[in-house]
């Protein structure tokens, strides 16, 4: 398969002309933790004490949420991130929110999403969520769902700058470099390797290939 430009050095390539735009294009990875564990703390907080939510009852829509992020981590990264319109402003939007990536994957200011896309996105699953699912469940599963996302962003920054001595760690780090230098349309999970495994995107092994 063809091969698309990508820079192995971690310079921040400009892609707004606006000052603005761009400052709101790139976030430290430590922002979301500050942003985003005083919203979990609270929605867990308000389970117990406006929800009235027993303690087996939160664990269970806890890891509901949990489970629901890994699923939608998976297909927001292989149908969304990776779809490739033909048209130019098409193209000009991928880029800004995924093909900026893969061409320059050691930019350590675009490898957490910046707040200016995620708070908005988290809005709105919040609310289909409140309006799906059954009356005071949905701080218990956001909790979770946010979590998920928290580990997957912390994981996703992990993975392009951590050296790892565990086995675990190298393994998923290799899944996901592969994805990026080798082929683009397989590894699409970077907090697991789950989903790829079962919906038939995971690399093949070279003991497979014979």
């Amino acid at each position: 398969m063809s091969r698309n430009f990508v820079s192995n050095s971690s310079e921040s390539i400009r892609m707004f002309k606006n000052g603005l735009l761009e400052s709101l294009s790139k976030v430290h990875y430590f922002v979301p933790l500050i942003v985003y564990v005083p919203v979990i703390l609270f929605l867990g907080w308000i389970s117990f004490s406006d929800a009235h939510m027993d303690l087996l009852s939160f664990i269970g829509w806890f890891a509901g949420g949990l489970f629901v992020w890994s699923f939608s981590e998976y297909v927001m990264h292989r149908y969304v991130f990776h779809f490739y319109p033909k048209s130019k402003i098409g193209k000009r939007i991928h880029f800004i929110f995924h093909g900026v990536h893969h061409d320059y994957p050691n930019d350590a200011k675009r490898l957490v999403m910046p707040l200016s896309a995620s708070i908005p996105m988290a809005s709105a699953l919040y609310f289909l969520f409140l309006f799906l699912l059954p009356a005071g469940t949905i701080y218990a599963f956001f909790c979770g769902f946010l979590l998920g996302y928290l580990v997957y962003d912390m994981m996703h920054y992990a993975l392009h700058h951590a050296n790892f001595k565990s086995a675990f760690w190298k393994k998923l780090k290799k899944h996901h470099m592969l994805h990026h230098y080798s082929d683009s349309t397989k590894g699409y999970g970077v907090s697991s390797t789950i989903w790829d495994k079962v919906l038939g995107s995971d690399f093949m092994k070279k003991n497979d290939a014979g």
